[in-house]
C-alpha cells in the first residue's frame, strides 16, 4: 500500500501484528505526544474519535412539540394500536 506522497503505508496485518506484540506495561517516552489534530482538547477522548454533543436550546414550542409527540404515541399504543411502520394498525 502506498499513500499519495509516495510513503508506505502500513497494512491491517502488520498493524495488528505491532499491536498484540506490544508490552502493555511499558512506560511512555518523555517526548510521547498525543495523537491530536492539534486543536484544544474538551474531554477525554479525541473530537476525530468521538465528538462532544452539541447542546440544543430547549425553548418552550420545542418542549410542547416533543411532549405532544410522546403523548400521541402513549394514546396510540394505550388504545391499542401499533405505529412502528408509520401507519396506525391494531395490534392483534
Amino acid at each position: 500500500m502506498r499513500a499519495a506522497d509516495g510513503d508506505e503505508m502500513i497494512g491491517l496485518d502488520e498493524l495488528t501484528a505491532e499491536a498484540l506484540a506490544a508490552d502493555p506495561e511499558t512506560p511512555l517516552d518523555a517526548d510521547a505526544e498525543p495523537f491530536t489534530d492539534g486543536a484544544p482538547r474538551r474531554g477525554l477522548l479525541p473530537e476525530w474519535y468521538m465528538p462532544m454533543p452539541a447542546s440544543t436550546r430547549r425553548t418552550r414550542p420545542r418542549m410542547l412539540m416533543v411532549g405532544a409527540l410522546v403523548a400521541a404515541l402513549v394514546v396510540v399504543n394505550g388504545a391499542g394500536l401499533c405505529v412502528t411502520y408509520g401507519f396506525p394498525e391494531i395490534a392483534w
